[in-house]
Formats: structure tokens, C-alpha cells, sequence
């Protein structure tokens, strides 16, 4: 190991970029000299990084191409930063690049929605070019999220007239008829997850004019039966929970015009014992299908707070070491 220490000089044209890569209170500069073991400093219009001459390099590199993301109009925060120097930790820094994304669309807030990953890119332009795609990875993926800014985006490009979302009401701990309330009250908490996301993406006013207007629908996927659903963009979330026969019923409502989106973690199965999971089953009946497509994430696509991805690997460890669950062939 070089451990030999020395200092490189980066020049910085454009103050504005300087300050974006540094990041509210220098938050981003504090990420890659923890990261790295090197210090920074900015002097004129000049960077300096110090240290160790291999750590020294692998900081050059997160820099230069953080720079040149930031030059194409990109805006940097702690999660793409240590996306970013993941990428540089496996050998992979050319692909920082390519993390500049097209805006998907924009919250009532103004907050830009954009892929964050690499991972996350390749679920967003596969939704783009098929009519069916299934998203299947871990808590914190955005596979919901995404899935439901691409339906707001279709709505309001005028590619579809309606969004519906749904979810099976399956039981994690709780029977449904010892909740309170009437059914829709019962199903309610099932379905607050996609509650919450339109109300992010659109806000809590402009969520219930369109479904006064029908032209959003969330419901549980038993309300799916019998129908055909035309124009629409038809989003299954936690599809881990359906059954091989609920799975064929709600492909098969799919109508003309309309899209598909099916998201599910496969790790999350709260089925009954005994009971196969349609999702796990979908993937082998229709990987041979030309216009659908399988995306699947990883731990490396969260983008929730960092500790999740953490989180998300201990469990993986653990269910190796225990053998896993029998029941997530």
C-alpha cells in the first residue's frame, strides 16, 4: 500500500461550482474528505487535496467528474455524493457521467424528480419504452416513487387520462377486521404509502380534485376484478404480496392505450405459509415475452437516509448466515 503523502491542485473556473460541489455548510466536502481520508481546501480558484497519494487519486477522480456533472446543470447533495464515491470505491468512476438525468417532472413544491442511481435510470427509461415493467428490489429503491412520477408525467403529457394505483390488503400483524372504521377504512392504511406519494408529487389539494374527477383511482386490488381499464397508467405496488392467480387477474386487466408498472421486494413476503408469492412466479412464466420487462435494484440503488442501505445489507447477512426463509424460493 502507497502510503507516501502529497498534495494535488484542481483549478475551479466557475465559483458556482465550486460551491455546489461543497454543499450546504460544506456538507459535501466533509462526505469525501471522511470518505477518503484526505483534506480540502478551497483557495481562490483553486481545489487542494492533501493526503495520501492513492487516496489523493481516487479523490481527483469523485472531483473532476463531480464537476463536470455539476457544469451540465446537475444539482449535488449528500446521497449522490456518496453514490458517487461507491462508484469510485469498485473502479467505476467513468459511470458518474452518466447520473445526469432528465427531470421526470416537478412537485407542487418545485423539488425536480429525477433517477438517482444508475439503477434507478435503467427502471425509468425501461418504463418509457415497454408497456409492462416489473421493478423488484429493496425498501428504499424508489420503485414506487418513481413509477407514480412517471404516471404524473404520462397524465400530464396527455398520454393517458387516468392514474390508478393499487395494492393487495395483505395482513402483516393485524387482522383487517379487527381494525376500526368501515371496509375503505380498513384498507385505507394498506394503501397510505401511495397516499403519500401523491400527495409529495402533487400535493394534498391537487390529489383530491383528481380523484373527485376519477381521474385517480386508489384502491385495493380486489376492486380490480371484472375490469378493463383503457387509457391508463395502472401502477401494483408490494406485488411480493399477490398470489400467482391475483398476479394473472391484474396483468390481464390491461386495456388499450394503457401502461403498467408492477413494483415488489421479494425479501417482504407476508403471505400466508403456503401461499407462493405471483411475483416470484411472474418472473419465470413471462421472462420470454418481447414488450415487458424485468429491472431488478439492489442495496446500492437506496436512496433513502444512509443508514437504510446499512440496514438493509445486515438483514441480507443474517438471513444468509440463517439460512434465509424458506418460503422466498
Amino acid at each position: 500500500m502507497n502510503n507516501r503523502m502529497g498534495e494535488i491542485s484542481i483549478g475551479i473556473n466557475d465559483f458556482r461550482h465550486m460551491a455546489e460541489l461543497f454543499g450546504n455548510f460544506d456538507e459535501n466536502i466533509k462526505i469525501i474528505e471522511d470518505s477518503f481520508n484526505v483534506k480540502i481546501i478551497a483557495r481562490n480558484n483553486e481545489l487542494k487535496i492533501q493526503g495520501r497519494e492513492e487516496d489523493i487519486r481516487r479523490t481527483e477522480k469523485l472531483v473532476k467528474n463531480l464537476l463536470e456533472m455539476v457544469a451540465r446543470g446537475e444539482k449535488l447533495n449528500p446521497q449522490s455524493i456518496s453514490y458517487s464515491i461507491g462508484l469510485v470505491m469498485a473502479g467505476k468512476e467513468q459511470k458518474i457521467k452518466d447520473l445526469v438525468n432528465d427531470i421526470l417532472c416537478i412537485t407542487h413544491k418545485g423539488k425536480q424528480i429525477k433517477s438517482k442511481t444508475l439503477g434507478q435510470k435503467k427502471y425509468v427509461e425501461a418504463m418509457k419504452r415497454n408497456d409492462i415493467v416489473f421493478s423488484i428490489g429493496p425498501a428504499g429503491t424508489g420503485k414506487t416513487y418513481l413509477a407514480i412520477a412517471m404516471a404524473v408525467r404520462a397524465m400530464k403529457n396527455r398520454e393517458i387520462s387516468r392514474i390508478i394505483l393499487t395494492r393487495p390488503a395483505v395482513e402483516a400483524g393485524e387482522k383487517l377486521g379487527f381494525l376500526p372504521g368501515d371496509l375503505q377504512d380498513k384498507v385505507d392504511p394498506y394503501l397510505r404509502p401511495l397516499y403519500d406519494a401523491l400527495y409529495d408529487i402533487l400535493g394534498g389539494e391537487t390529489y383530491i380534485k383528481y380523484k373527485e374527477r376519477g381521474v385517480i383511482e386508489v384502491a385495493p386490488l380486489a376492486y380490480m376484478r371484472g375490469r378493463t381499464l383503457d387509457d391508463s397508467y395502472i401502477i401494483l405496488d408490494e406485488a411480493q404480496n399477490t398470489t400467482p392467480e391475483q398476479m394473472k387477474m391484474f396483468l390481464t386487466r390491461m386495456g388499450f392505450g394503457s401502461k403498467i408498472v408492477v413494483t415488489g421486494d421479494i425479501t417482504q413476503i407476508d403471505l400466508p405459509t403456503g401461499k407462493h408469492s405471483g411475483l416470484i412466479e411472474v418472473t419465470r412464466i413471462l421472462k420470454d415475452i418481447r414488450g415487458l420487462e424485468f429491472v431488478y435494484l439492489t442495496d446500492e440503488d437506496v436512496v433513502r437516509h444512509n443508514i437504510v442501505q446499512k440496514i438493509i445489507l445486515a438483514y441480507e447477512k443474517y438471513s444468509r448466515e440463517n439460512g434465509g426463509d424458506k418460503r422466498r424460493d
